[in-house]
């Protein structure tokens, strides 16, 4: 494909640059700032996603008819690095990337009128709820049960790890309606209202110190049948469809804030010294350093071929499990490198504000959120190889 960006993309670039110029917010994770609370910097990522809805600039792939801009792929990148380049807060990433496309490929009108605004402005904040204890890497092995009562299902089980439970509004949730049903089938997909009777959310706190992710507990929940997505029984695809958007929408942005990320390592390697010496003279971390920014220049390509693909069909495909297993091996890498270059002065929360530690920690779940990496190997060598599977 050709990397050059046409009059109407350069454009498109220069309008969001200065419109970031004007009113980008200094990223700041709710880690990272002692004074700020968790409701705090939720309220800000909220806001920040609303500055987005005023500025025109949420939702930039949407369709127009339903408050998007109808941009292209390469727009999308742009849009992207962009956000990365000026460090901006998070987006409403799952209802925008995943809730918000697939409403929009199988929800109802109704549905799509009710729910697609509130995710544009951020006036309502999404979870998924779909893996559980025993079902994560195997999703379809789900055992949250879901009874149609009349004109609701009852819901009896348990999510965890769920992304944003515990200030969430909505939740996109996936149930077993037919316990008899093959384990891709019978499973229904459903809007949830995170404010109802018989939710309880518990936050997990995590090694980092975050507590991103949360526990779900469901006790004769009642949802109407209205707030089926899709079909009843058919949930499975409409989760796929979900997760390829989740998958297809991680790269562009993450290259630009890994490239940041490794250029620091190398500046304190440069100012650092141990046995007398530079850090950035030792033999062997210099080769782990050159060879971190090789696997970087693999990544940006990677995305860039990526990017042709979603140009040349439409839709994202199996191809984004390729990204997914590269990122997450990448900066679990990369973090290690880091560590290894700060040496002890990574353990002081008190230098580099104590970032250090925090991606080295955070970044070990880099390999099971969105799908593990074992989940992407199968999936790259069955559907993009075509390889046979084996029993």
């Amino acid at each position: 494909m050709d990397l050059g960006l046409t009059p109407s993309e350069l454009k498109f670039r220069d309008e969001l640059r200065t419109w970031l110029k004007a009113n980008a917010s200094t990223k700041s994770a709710s880690g990272d700032n002692a004074t700020e609370t968790a409701a705090a910097f939720h309220q800000r990522l909220r806001d920040w996603q609303r500055k987005l809805f005023d500025g025109k600039y949420a939702g930039i792939a949407w369709p127009k008819e339903f408050g998007g801009r109808g941009a292209t792929f390469i727009e999308q990148a742009i849009f992207q690095e962009e956000l990365a380049v000026a460090d901006t807060p998070e987006t409403a990433t799952i209802g925008q990337s995943l809730v918000g496309p697939t409403i929009i490929a199988v929800g109802t009108e109704a549905q799509k009128k009710r729910y697609l605004p509130g995710i544009l402005s951020g006036d309502e904040v999404w979870c998924q709820g779909f893996s559980e204890p025993n079902a994560g890497s195997d999703l379809a092995s789900l055992q949250t049960k879901a009874v149609l009562d009349g004109d609701h299902f009852v819901i009896n089980g348990q999510k965890i790890w769920t992304s944003f439970a515990h200030f969430a509004d909505l939740c996109l949730l996936i149930v077993r309606t037919d316990t008899s049903a093959p384990k891709h089938k019978g499973i229904t997909c459903l809007l949830v209202d995170m404010k109802s009777p018989g939710i309880n959310v518990r936050p997990l706190k995590m090694m980092s110190g975050d507590s991103e992710f949360n526990e779900m507990f469901f006790s004769n929940l009642r949802v109407p049948v209205d707030r089926v997505l899709g079909k009843v029984n058919e949930g499975w695809n409409v989760a796929i469809t979900a997760l390829s958007n989740e998958r297809a929408n991680l790269g562009i942005g993450l290259y630009v804030a890994f490239k940041r990320n490794l250029e620091v390592v190398v500046e304190h390697a440069r100012k650092l010294r141990r046995h007398g010496k530079p850090v950035i003279e030792d033999p062997v971390l210099r080769q782990k350093l050159a060879q971190a920014f090789v696997d970087l220049e693999v990544f940006r390509l990677n995305t860039t071929r990526a990017l042709s693909t979603l140009n040349k069909t439409g839709a994202p495909g199996p191809e984004g499990s390729i990204q997914k297993l590269y990122w997450s091996e990448l900066n679990q890498r990369n973090a290690q490198i880091a560590m290894e270059v700060l040496g002890p002065y990574a353990q002081l929360t008190d230098f580099d504000g104590g970032r250090c530690a925090y991606n080295y920690l955070r970044s070990r779940g880099n390999t099971i959120e969105a799908g593990t990496s074992e989940v992407q190997r199968n999936i790259i060598a069955q559907r993009v190889l075509g390889l046979p599977r084996s029993y």
